[in-house]
């Protein structure tokens, strides 16, 4: 373990548990360990552990269990804990329509909240991060694989960071004020991170484009969303695969007859690994798909 960890409450029912300042793969395998050890305990009272990319939550009956009991058997948890530095998990293929007409006509709607009013979000993210085109930003955005740290703030939503050395990570602000609107199934980026937007709503994150795949459905209608209605897990690899018109069409008119799939490959990912060689180890993560 690296420093201890921040514990406060937030009122009578959470107790939140910063993990580091800032956001690493690290303190993400560390956050994990906890959080695994803490399940591990099955506390009585203890109602949802979630885990975020550098902190964690527990949700708790604060009739069942006293706030102090919890934080003293959350606190031997973190002592005892071992984290782990190699996880079982999935890579995912996501095909994406990036410059699409939907989030362009959204955020053409937004110019007066954007940065950049005369640029695209696109040519916006290509210009500060001193790539020479959209295309180029596209390359550099699709090149590597992304790393899925939590999901939440709305029902789905994976937020993720690309596997690339920190110098070379895409860094683009949000909007100067949020959007009121935001197309469902919009690839997103704020700051580091990445995300898909799992529904319609208000959305700050700059737009990319889009994808066919639903990540969120009650309904279930898809093999892929059968075991829950929630698609992805912290934890979770995504590899962005940019894709045309056409073929985005073709994936709607899948979606819609309930025969649409995702490339899914079980795999295990070493951090130690990946810290070593944060160039050449992505490389054979993207080799399972090929």
């Amino acid at each position: 373990m690296n420093d201890p960890i921040r514990y406060s409450f937030g009122a009578d029912e959470h107790l939140f548990a910063e993990v580091s300042e800032s956001m690493s793969l690290e303190a993400f395998f560390t956050g994990m360990a906890v959080t695994r050890a803490v399940q591990r305990l099955q506390l009585d009272g203890v109602l949802d552990v979630c885990l975020a990319n550098a902190s964690f939550q527990i949700r708790f009956d604060p009739d069942r269990i006293a706030p102090q009991a919890l934080l003293d058997a959350v606190r031997r948890a973190e002592v005892e804990a071992v984290a782990e530095r190699t996880l079982q998990t999935r890579i995912i293929e996501i095909p994406v329509l990036y410059g699409d007409p939907w989030t362009h006509e959204t955020l053409m709607r937004f110019r007066d909240r954007h940065q950049d009013p005369d640029a695209t979000d696109l040519q916006y993210a290509a210009r500060i991060n001193g790539l020479a085109d959209v295309d180029a930003f596209i390359a550099a955005h699709s090149g590597a694989p992304w790393f899925v740290s939590m999901v939440g703030f709305v029902a789905g939503l994976p937020f993720m960071f690309q596997m690339v050395e920190r110098q070379r990570q895409l860094q683009v602000p949000k909007y100067l004020r949020p959007r009121t609107d935001t197309p469902k199934q919009t690839l997103g980026h704020g700051g580091c991170f990445g995300c898909i937007y799992s529904v319609r709503g208000a959305g700050g994150y700059q737009m990319f484009g889009v994808t066919p795949a639903p990540i969120y459905d009650p309904q279930q209608r898809l093999g892929y969303l059968k075991e829950h209605m929630v698609f992805f897990r912290p934890g979770d690899i995504v590899q962005f695969k940019p894709i045309d018109r056409a073929s985005y069409d073709l994936a709607l008119d899948e979606v819609e007859a309930g025969r649409f799939d995702l490339r899914i490959h079980p795999l295990s990912f070493s951090l130690d690994a990946f810290l070593a060689d944060p160039v050449g180890y992505p490389k054979t993560l993207q080799e399972v798909l090929a």
